[in-house]
């Protein structure tokens, strides 16, 4: 049996695991209602219900059960848009490239990191 007091065996016990990170926002980060995101993307309200739905960009639910958006939803629904008019896709291409261009993103941050770069510029 050990000298050490039983707190302290357990605290060594439990810093021995792999300490879990718990942030706070110090600042309260702001949501956008589907009324304003629709209204600064140009897009009607029931489109950007479908594209919550189809999964091509983000919502939460607000204590009454309504769309909330994050900040850069609009740009995410021009995102859309663009594919959608200027290449011709139809909602299920979208989601495929969309997927595809944030892996690009993804690979092209990790070659930065590891000091290679890749001689084409970005995709998006």
């Amino acid at each position: 049996m050990s000298d050490r007091p039983v707190e302290a065996r357990q605290a060594s016990s439990l810093t021995a695991l792999a300490p879990a990170r718990v942030q706070y926002a110090i600042v309260p980060v702001p949501r956008l209602s589907l009324h304003t995101v629709a209204r600064l993307s140009g897009v009607h309200p029931d489109l950007v219900r479908r594209f919550v739905a189809l999964g091509l960009v983000e919502a939460g639910r607000d204590a009454s059960g309504g769309l909330v958006f994050e900040p850069t939803a609009p740009a995410a629904l021009a995102r859309v848009q663009r594919l959608r008019t200027g290449l011709c896709l139809n909602y299920a291409s979208i989601g495929l490239v969309l997927d595809l261009l944030d892996r690009i993103s993804l690979l092209e941050a990790a070659l930065r990191r590891a000091g290679t770069r890749s001689e084409t510029p970005p995709w998006t």
